[in-house]
């Protein structure tokens, strides 16, 4: 496989990971970025954690989608995620839910 194989092979993968989430968005709550991941969520829990003067976050999904190429499922019952870094998590509006077609 050359490399440009490859990268038309991850173009198309991206490609249909956009698709999935052009399909699926509108079935969902939240999103929710970490450093890490983009997931869609329908039940978001953040709690900020203490120790030692550190700081650290505790995120709960239930019933949530995780943007993913390598994933072969991307539905997920429930995600618990821990992090340092920063979380942000948006509340969609229905009128939101447009996504641009391809």
């Amino acid at each position: 496989m050359s490399a440009e194989d490859l990268e038309d092979y991850e173009t198309e993968m991206e490609l249909a990971l956009y698709r999935e989430y052009r399909d699926v968005v509108g079935l969902f709550a939240y999103v929710v970025e970490t450093e890490r991941r983009f997931y869609l969520a329908n039940s978001v829990d953040l709690v900020p954690r203490s120790t030692d003067g550190e700081v650290w976050f505790e995120l709960t999904l239930t019933d949530a989608w995780v943007w993913d190429v390598y994933r072969s499922a991307r539905f997920v019952k429930q995600v618990r995620v821990v992090t340092f870094k920063d979380v942000n998590v948006e509340e969609l509006a229905k009128n939101d839910l447009t996504v641009p077609e391809t």
